[in-house]
């Protein structure tokens, strides 16, 4: 299993994470967690006839490689493909899609027909993470390279920065709100935050040891929280952020 994109705070207390085959609700406000989605045990569609097609015998133990928590809606991928196939990242207005997974080239997709707008070369390996800048007009791709693009949709040409992790792939990315920063991860030990606002120049670089399973921002840019897999020492990591 490849740990992609497992943590997702949707507020400076609340934090969503995988933990074994469950989805946890972890408040550091009250230091509680609750489970929220169990997929350890068989599941199967809840409208079950409704949808030709569809796979009528469910899933067992799926193996949970990305989520997304927003709006009181929770999305959960499998490894396998059992609930999404590709990770995407839709623009801040909701026209533009950009679509990475198993090849170099990632696509600009229009939202509404379907349709490429334009290739994106320039990664060597498969893809795993794509995320928006707020401002609509830039957005970055974690590939298995070793690096994170950045582009800007006014010139796909090619990239307007590379920026390079010390030992894997870039296997999660984040915005803050505010878009004044970026956070890449690797698959273990690395996650380096980028000052946006400054041509992603100036880099901070948190080191630890383990797995990382994700990586996300509070809304309110304050904290930036780390999840850890490891079977024996798995944990949730908070960084705050420092004043001037």
């Amino acid at each position: 299993m490849q740990l992609r994109n497992l943590v997702w705070a949707t507020s400076k207390h609340d934090v969503y994470l995988m933990s074994h085959y469950s989805v946890i609700h972890w408040s550091s406000l009250t230091c509680s967690k609750s489970e929220v989605l169990n997929v350890e045990g068989h599941l199967e569609p809840s409208e079950v006839g409704k949808h030709p097609g569809s796979l009528l015998e469910g899933f067992t133990q799926t193996q949970v490689s990305t989520l997304a928590v927003k709006d009181k809606l929770l999305a959960a991928g499998g490894f396998e493909g059992e609930l999404i196939c590709k990770h995407t990242s839709l623009s801040p207005d909701g026209k533009l899609l950009v679509i990475v997974g198993d090849k170099p080239e990632g696509l600009m997709v229009d939202s509404q027909t379907g349709e490429t707008v334009m290739p994106l070369c320039g990664h060597l390996d498969f893809s795993f993470a794509s995320a928006w800048h707020p401002d609509g007009v830039t957005f970055a791709t974690g590939n298995q390279d070793k690096t994170c693009r950045v582009w800007d949709v006014r010139n796909l040409s090619e990239s307007v920065a590379v920026l390079k992790g010390n030992l894997g792939a870039i296997r999660s990315i984040r915005y803050t709100s505010d878009g004044q920063y970026m956070a890449m991860a690797e698959p273990a030990d690395f996650v380096h935050v980028y000052d946006v606002k400054n041509g992603y120049e100036e880099e901070q670089e948190i080191d630890f040891f383990g797995e990382i399973s994700g990586i996300s921002f509070s809304p309110d840019t304050e904290s930036l929280f780390i999840g850890v897999w490891d079977r024996k020492y798995g944990s949730l990591l908070e960084y705050g952020r420092c004043g001037n």
